[in-house]
C-alpha cells in the first residue's frame, strides 16, 4: 500500500486504483488544534462505529471492509467540499452565531442552553483542513461548492440521517444532539463517506439530560468542554487572530483515560456488543 496523507485522526493508504484504507489512529483534536495525546481504544472505537453505522443506515455509502480493528477499506470518491451539519439542540457554537445574528433558528424556539430546537436544522459549512466556516444554501452556490440540485439533496439526506441515527440513539438512552457528515461522489452518484462515530457527533445520556446546563457527553465535547473551562479556547481563537498557529498543551491522563471510557461505553450501548 502507498501512504496519501494524514488528517486529524486517520492515516490514509492507497490500495488500488478503486480503494483506500483508512487507518484509524489515537490522535485528537479540538477547536482544530491537534494535541500530543493519544487517547486509549479511541482509533478502534472510530473504526467499530464506522462500520456499524456504514451498516446500518439505508443510505448508500463507501465501505468496503473491516481490515482489523482499526482499519477499514473503503471506495475512492470525489469529496463534495461541504460539511454537512444537522443541528437538533440549541448548544455549541450555534448560540453564540444566533447571538451574533450569524444564523437563523426556527421561530418559536427555546433559546435556553441545550433546548431541543422545534424541528432540525441543516447547518453546514466549508470543508477545511484547518478552520470550517458556516455557509449558508447561496454562499456553496456562489462558490461552486454544489450544484442547486447537489445543495438540496445534501440538504434532504443529511437531515434523513439524523433522524434514523437519532431513533437508534434514543433507544440506547441517549440523545443525538447534532452530527457531522461528509459526502462524495462515485461516478455521477453522491453517497455517503468519511466515517461516523463520537469525533463528528455530540450524544447526551437521557438520565442526565437537562435544559439550560452543559451536558454530560459520551463524545469529544467532553475535551471541547474542560479546553473552554481552562481559558484555552479563547487563547488558540487569540492566537488565530494574531496570524499565529495555536500552541496545544499535553492534556491530564485523567482526562484521556475518562475520554476513552466514554468513547467505549457510548458503543457498547448503542450496538449492544462488546468491544
Amino acid at each position: 500500500m502507498r501512504f496519501l496523507r494524514s488528517g486529524k485522526v486517520k492515516d490514509i493508504y492507497e490500495v488500488d486504483k478503486e480503494h483506500v484504507l483508512f487507518h484509524f489512529s489515537d490522535r485528537v483534536s479540538a477547536f482544530d488544534v491537534k494535541f500530543p495525546n493519544q487517547i486509549p481504544r479511541k482509533g478502534e472505537v472510530l473504526c467499530s462505529f464506522a462500520e456499524f453505522w456504514f451498516k446500518k443506515l439505508p443510505v448508500r455509502n463507501h465501505y468496503v471492509r473491516t481490515e482489523a480493528k482499526d482499519k477499514i477499506v473503503v471506495k475512492k470518491m470525489d469529496m463534495v467540499p461541504i460539511e454537512c451539519v444537522v443541528r437538533g439542540y440549541f448548544y455549541g457554537s450555534l448560540i453564540q452565531r444566533w447571538k451574533e445574528g450569524e444564523v437563523r433558528i426556527p421561530e418559536g424556539t427555546d433559546t435556553r442552553m441545550a433546548a431541543r430546537l422545534p424541528m432540525p436544522i441543516f447547518d453546514p459549512t466549508t470543508k477545511s483542513e484547518t478552520h470550517d466556516i458556516p455557509i449558508t444554501r447561496d454562499d456553496a452556490l456562489k462558490m461552486n461548492l454544489a450544484s442547486p440540485e447537489e445543495y438540496d439533496w445534501l440538504e434532504k439526506t443529511s437531515l434523513e440521517i439524523y433522524r434514523q441515527m437519532y431513533k437508534i440513539a434514543d433507544k440506547a438512552g441517549f440523545i443525538l444532539a447534532d452530527l457531522k457528515m461528509e459526502f462524495g461522489k462515485i461516478g455521477n452518484e453522491i453517497v455517503l463517506g468519511d466515517s461516523i462515530g463520537p469525533d463528528e457527533y455530540r450524544m447526551w445520556p437521557k438520565e442526565s439530560y437537562a435544559v439550560g446546563k452543559i451536558q454530560e457527553s459520551y463524545d469529544k465535547q467532553l475535551l471541547r468542554d474542560w479546553l473552554a473551562a481552562q481559558g484555552l479556547q479563547k487563547k488558540f481563537e487569540d492566537e488565530r487572530k494574531q496570524g499565529k498557529d495555536p500552541v496545544a498543551p499535553s492534556l491530564p491522563s485523567v482526562l484521556c483515560n475518562e475520554l476513552s471510557s466514554r468513547y467505549v461505553s457510548s458503543y457498547e450501548r448503542i450496538t449492544g456488543t462488546r468491544l
